[in-house]
């Protein structure tokens, strides 16, 4: 590889900035030390009534004046937030980036509420001229009035517009949603955007749809976990009595460069994009293909973008979500690309500590590990009290290991299909 280009004669995609939140607290130092500490952010949901729920913990982030303001709301604060720091650690002004934006959002619809509003400026308008039914209503008050900040929560499109003015992109900014999948593959977007010639993107995803009807949903599909009490110890990637995922909330953010461009002002060199894999299959809507396979292809093509082989990493920061069926998929996956040499790979998931953030897990898991590359820690994989046989991983178990790291891979595995795998890799003069 030489200055300029890869090995395959693209430009050389550099990380110059990041940002992050997540129930560990805001930015990278703070979620740095905790994580590396194996303390979790998971704890009992105070924001809506839990009463009836069987689930009622989550990785909510709760310190923001946002934090109950809806989905909408909270998503496009938690992705301002991380942006900021990384643009400003990038050395951009905020209001002055020039690059284009590629944003992971999740799904949008009218939160609650803002239908129990609307309800309730209709029965407020209508009196006794109600219409019989409360969809009825709605629709009625609708006509009548206009409700252009409500309307605005529920377009996709709505956050990475905002952002995209209040940052000073250029160009259409991207919004995208691949389930799980989301922060990876806006990074790959955003990587492939440097390729094609653009010299600097902002890559965001987040996510802050922790509701009670989300909670209600993902349990009708006995997805998370009911160990409720206690919280922190509910998320247990490859444990034997792993029950589930714990949702959770957060945004990660980072800068993108051609290494010409990053080099040419000056900026300090995070890290390097060198790899990225996409695939999707259509086995189930949720459930994993038993073989395997689109994972397997999501990792290889990420090694061979990267145009290295299974011996060149360090460090896999794994999907690890702590569901049954999901981590006997990755571990096949990953036995299946790396044989022998899997272990002797370390192999540890975050969202043992932060949850499961969902659309923004790509970006922020994206994040720790650049940052692991950085300080030669790996983050534990916590709350490994029971080995699973059937599963024979080095977890980093519950506490953070010192060891260097110059290639990491990171996996982020959605439902109905959607995979995607990064290969970060350090800067070396």
């Amino acid at each position: 590889m030489s200055a300029e280009k890869d090995k395959q004669g693209r430009p050389i995609v550099a990380v110059t900035g990041m940002g992050v939140v997540s129930s560990l607290g805001r930015g990278k130092a703070e979620n740095w030390r905790k994580l590396t500490a194996g303390i979790s952010g998971i704890h009992k949901i105070s924001r809506f009534p839990i009463a009836d729920l069987r689930t009622y913990i989550a990785g909510t982030v709760d310190f923001l004046p946002e934090s109950a303001a809806g989905s909408s709301v909270l998503s496009e604060t938690l992705a301002r937030l991380s942006a900021i720091e990384a643009v400003e650690q990038a050395g951009f002004e905020p209001g002055n980036f020039g690059g284009r934006l590629v944003l992971a959002a999740p799904p949008v619809e009218l939160d609650w509420k803002n239908r129990f509003a609307l309800d309730n400026f209709a029965r407020q308008h209508w009196g006794s001229d109600c219409p019989p039914s409360s969809y009825a209503l709605l629709l009625a008050e609708c006509r009548r009035h206009k409700y252009e900040a409500f309307f605005d929560t529920t377009q996709f499109g709505h956050i990475a517009e905002r952002l995209g003015r209040d940052f000073g992109t250029c160009g259409l900014p991207v919004s995208l949603s691949t389930a799980c999948a989301s922060g990876a593959t806006a990074i790959q977007m955003g990587a492939e955007a440097i390729r094609r010639g653009e010299k600097r993107v902002l890559v965001i995803a987040t996510d802050g749809s922790v509701s009670a009807e989300a909670l209600i949903r993902f349990s009708l599909l006995s997805a998370l976990s009911t160990h409720n009490d206690p919280p922190e110890k509910a998320s247990k990637p490859f444990s034997k009595d792993r029950d589930g995922f714990v949702m959770a909330e957060g945004s990660g953010a980072l800068v993108l460069e051609s290494l010409d461009n990053a080099l040419a002002r000056g900026a300090e060199i995070l890290g390097i994009v060198a790899g990225c894999g996409e695939t999707a299959d259509d086995f189930h809507r949720t459930r994993s293909k038993p073989d395997a396979s689109p994972a397997v292809g999501s990792m290889r093509a990420a090694m061979a973008d990267a145009g290295i082989g299974i011996d060149a990493i360090d460090y896999i920061n794994a999907h690890g979500t702590s569901t049954p069926e999901n981590e006997k998929m990755e571990y096949l996956a990953m036995s299946t690309v790396f044989g022998h040499a899997l272990p002797h790979i370390p192999v540890s998931s975050n969202k043992s500590m932060i949850g499961h953030t969902l659309t923004a897990a790509g970006a922020i898991e994206a994040v720790f590990s650049l940052l692991t590359i950085r300080d030669g820690i790996i983050p534990p994989t916590i709350n490994y009290d029971r080995p699973d046989d059937t599963i024979p991983l080095d977890v980093v178990p519950n506490r953070s290991r010192q060891k260097p790291v110059s290639l990491v891979l990171s996996n982020s595995f959605g439902f109905g299909g959607q995979n995607s795998s990064l290969v970060l890799k350090a800067y070396k003069i």
